[in-house]
């Protein structure tokens, strides 16, 4: 049996990767750390986008932020801290994966740890409207 998704249309080309790309990100559905996405707007008429994540208890050299193919990847480490005796242990030490797709154009501009919250601003330029003309070549 054939099955049928939303990429199989004949008139969608090369979007192969993309669809394996959304499987996999519908199946890491754990929901840590917890973050927003917002919508700026400036003055100027330009917009941008704010990613925030929960990431309290972590340092800047705990977290890893990277782009890797059309993909905005944050990674945390904590390391179990050996040296202290605790009584009761109700914040875990854990590590997290959490996954962005990127559009085509979308480029990171900062990234920030300010009160627990790792927030990183996103822009797309406005892309250039590229007119190209196909020759057709004529065989008799």
């Amino acid at each position: 049996m054939t099955r049928l998704t939303p990429f199989s249309s004949p008139l969608l080309l090369g979007f192969d990767t993309m669809e394996k790309t959304l499987e996999r990100l519908t199946k890491s559905g754990e929901g840590y750390p917890p973050y927003n996405i917002e919508r700026l707007r400036h003055e100027s008429g330009s917009e941008r986008l704010r990613i925030s994540l929960a990431v309290a208890g972590f340092s800047s050299e705990d977290l890893d932020v990277t782009t890797e193919d059309n993909q905005l990847v944050i990674r945390g480490r904590q390391s179990d801290d050996t040296e202290r005796e605790f009584l009761h242990r109700g914040i875990a030490a854990r590590q997290f994966q959490r996954m962005f797709v990127l559009a085509d154009g979308m480029r990171v501009i900062g990234c920030e740890l300010k009160n627990g919250l790792l927030s990183i601003d996103l822009d797309r330029p406005e892309p250039e409207r590229l007119i190209k003309r196909i020759n057709i070549s004529v065989r008799e």
